[in-house]
């Protein structure tokens, strides 16, 4: 399915539209510039990246409001580039990640603020087929509890249907009472094979 938006390419915002045709590319570079030296931290080469892009940096002029008042909700999966995917550039939307990009107490605490304080109104849920919490329990807890002697207060939020997830998580957005606007909330299953996303019927 082709999920079409809205982006911006100035500070004016003049509209166009995207076809989402979304990518799975995560590659590292290989070679000496995508290697990591032996015995190096990972964060290293993060903090080192970051050195590069503060050389080029320019300030945006921008404040923390979304440009398009969107904010997406999605899986942290690493396969999922969601501003390339979604053709959206600095400043366009919230996005708020988690392992499933399911709708917990602490993804509504995230939409409320977004909403009420950063004038956000339409709510974007991506799954992803693949995804590892297919493959876990709530037995996961237990594991837990019994290696360190304490049982997780948070749920694992695993699931055996993405379809009826992405479902689920739309109903918490459309009934919760912290939330302004909950009549735009759609979702939709990103492929991993195939880099589309498909949009599931609320029904």
């Amino acid at each position: 399915m082709a999920f079409f938006v809205p982006s911006h390419s100035r500070p004016e915002c003049h509209v166009t539209s995207n076809v989402v045709l979304m990518t799975t590319s995560a590659a590292v570079p290989t070679g000496s510039e995508g290697a990591i030296a032996q015995g190096a931290h990972v964060t290293d080469r993060l903090v080192e990246a970051n050195q590069r892009y503060a050389e080029a940096f320019t300030d945006p002029g921008m404040d923390a409001r979304p440009v398009l008042h969107v904010a997406v909700v999605a899986c942290m999966d690493a396969r999922l580039d969601l501003h390339k995917a979604l053709g959206l550039q600095l400043g366009d939307c919230h996005t708020i990640r988690n392992a499933g990009g399911v709708v917990t107490d602490d993804v509504i605490r995230s939409l409320t603020i977004s909403q009420r304080k950063l004038g956000t109104r339409s709510v974007v849920l991506i799954h992803h087929t693949g995804c590892g919490l297919e493959a876990l329990t709530e037995d996961f807890r237990t594991e837990l509890e019994m290696e360190i002697g304490q049982r997780p207060a948070w749920a694992v939020e695993s699931f055996r249907d993405v379809d009826q997830d992405v479902r689920q998580s739309m109903q918490r957005v459309r009934t919760s009472p912290f939330l302004l606007h909950t009549d735009d909330v759609r979702g939709f299953v990103f492929d991993v094979r195939t880099g589309r996303l498909r949009e599931v019927d609320p029904a």
